[in-house]
């Protein structure tokens, strides 16, 4: 009768403990930099607290007042909510239609694609956003354009009715990033689909619908949920754009730019913390939302 095998023994991986120490570095800065004041604002959402003195607990009044009484609060929510619906659409609509026709061969492929995805590079830098300013003042290029053709507009900027959109338009120009990731999707997507669509009769708009935005539809869910996370997020272009004031009369107040005054001109700390997480919450559930919608309209290989 043979012995009893020993029973196995655990064995540690040899390079764990030098895994943990490359790993060190990001996990103290997460720790540090995220995690840490996270967690000190949202204590200090419960808080009257304006950087000079101690912290003053004062319970939801923060809440109470963010939703129930400060009314630039819902203004700027609106005008974020608008910029948000109108702004991410467009953008995504632009880029895949540039996708789609750098997707075909042809000459200077590789210069058009760095032309379209130049912008992007810039993001939202305050040069960009100043020159951006100037051409859409009053006597600007924009206006200068416009009044041979007999339309006066007396400044986009200047107009509260008009000067979301010169905002919208700064969103929508700087299109090149989800261009070069649908470009990537697209040539992903098998050549055999489309001969079978030929085949079949198939027109172009029902083959990009029967093919190419089913294949397509992974990488719009992916653009999508990134856009509409930077498009509630945005900030310098309102800054500079409306000289930090979110003029004129609040039509460009992002809600961004508003938790920035509360938090560094009015020095409520405690009222932008709040602010800060409630823009949280809303992106999340936003999020959420738009991936239990995805199991609708998004459709990944292997699918029945």
């Amino acid at each position: 009768m043979s012995a009893a095998a020993p029973p196995l023994r655990r064995v540690k991986p040899r390079y764990q403990n030098a895994a943990w120490v490359f790993l060190s570095p990001w996990i103290m800065g997460a720790a540090l930099l995220t995690v840490g004041p996270m967690i000190a604002s949202l204590v200090l959402s419960f808080t009257d607290y304006d950087l000079f003195g101690a912290p003053n607990f004062i319970g939801f009044d923060n809440y109470t007042r963010m939703f129930v009484e400060d009314e630039r609060f819902w203004g700027s929510v609106r005008v974020t909510i608008n910029y948000v619906l109108v702004a991410v659409p467009l953008k995504l609509a632009l880029a895949l239609s540039v996708a789609l026709l750098l997707n075909r061969p042809r000459r200077a492929q590789g210069f058009y694609r760095s032309a379209f995805y130049a912008p992007s590079l810039l993001g939202g830098s305050v040069a960009v956003a100043l020159v951006w300013r100037t051409l859409f003042t009053r006597d600007g290029t924009v206006d200068n354009t416009l009044s041979l053709f007999g339309v006066d507009l007396g400044g986009w900027i200047s107009n509260p009715s008009m000067a979301l959109y010169v905002l919208v338009t700064l969103a929508i120009w700087q299109f090149g990033a989800p261009m070069v990731i649908f470009l990537a999707g697209l040539k992903q997507v098998p050549g055999e689909l489309y001969d079978a669509a030929s085949v079949d009769g198939a027109g172009r708009w029902r083959t990009f619908w029967s093919v190419t935005w089913p294949m397509l539809s992974p990488v719009v869910f992916f653009n999508l949920v990134l856009e509409m996370i930077g498009a509630f997020q945005a900030f310098t272009s309102a800054y500079v754009v409306s000289g930090g004031r979110g003029g004129p009369i609040d039509s460009t107040l992002f809600y961004t730019l508003y938790l920035y005054d509360r938090a560094f001109t009015a020095f409520e700390m405690g009222y932008a913390s709040a602010m800060a997480w409630f823009l949280l919450v809303v992106i999340g559930v936003v999020t959420l939302l738009i991936f239990r919608s995805s199991q609708s309209w998004v459709h990944y290989a292997g699918d029945e």
